[in-house]
């Protein structure tokens, strides 16, 4: 049995990334237009986990969620329990996950279901200290690896202004803030693929 067994996924058809414009990496122009078409309930719908992964013609949405206290970046370690095999004992910094047919609850459709989506996610993996929002600050996309090409980043930015944060999943461990500088330093080289991006993308 799969272990991604009866778990639909929000999806939208690449040719709605063509239509915006295919990039590779980090791409924040146009953001605003961007995410009003991959929101669009007509532009996407849920399928089947085990199918989208293996589905380039599909990409998976994900909201990658980066906390800064000051000059400092949380990050992790994922952990085996992680819903991603091909992912295990890298460092990242973005929390979050897929969109699933839970978060359309009350009736919410397109934006409204996404952001309940990010905003799930983030209750399910992590305490934080104090009220958030998030912004938007980018898409990411990466077709170098077979992960990065079923699925497409939407890249949120929560400031946070204490570090006092604690994670509740095994699959986050080792949970910490470091300076953007050891990030793109030292650190740099055992960060995922989507975090080496970001992080690049904050120093710049």
């Amino acid at each position: 049995m799969s272990k991604y067994a009866g778990e639909e996924v929000l999806v939208v058809p690449r040719s709605v990334l063509d239509r915006i414009g295919t990039f590779q990496g980090i791409q924040t122009e146009g953001l605003e237009n961007a995410i009003h078409e991959l929101l669009d309930p007509a532009n996407h719908f849920f399928m089947d986990r085990a199918a989208a992964e293996e589905d380039p013609s599909h990409k998976q949405l994900i909201p990658y969620c980066i906390f800064r206290c000051g000059e400092r970046i949380l990050h992790y370690t994922r952990g085996k329990s992680g819903g991603e095999a091909r992912l295990h004992a890298k460092i990242s910094v973005g929390v979050g996950g897929h969109v699933n047919p839970i978060d359309t609850g009350d009736g919410r459709t397109g934006s409204d279901a996404y952001h309940a989506a990010v905003t799930r996610e983030i209750e399910e993996e992590l305490d934080l200290p104090e009220d958030h929002q998030h912004r938007i600050i980018g898409l990411l996309n990466d077709e170098s690896t077979p992960v990065g090409q079923v699925h497409l980043g939407i890249i949120h930015l929560i400031e946070l202004t204490s570090d006092n944060v604690k994670s509740r999943e095994d699959a986050l461990a080792d949970l910490g803030f470091t300076k953007l500088t050891e990030l793109n330093g030292p650190m740099f080289d055992r960060l995922e693929t989507w975090s080496q991006f970001c992080i690049r993308h904050l120093s710049e």
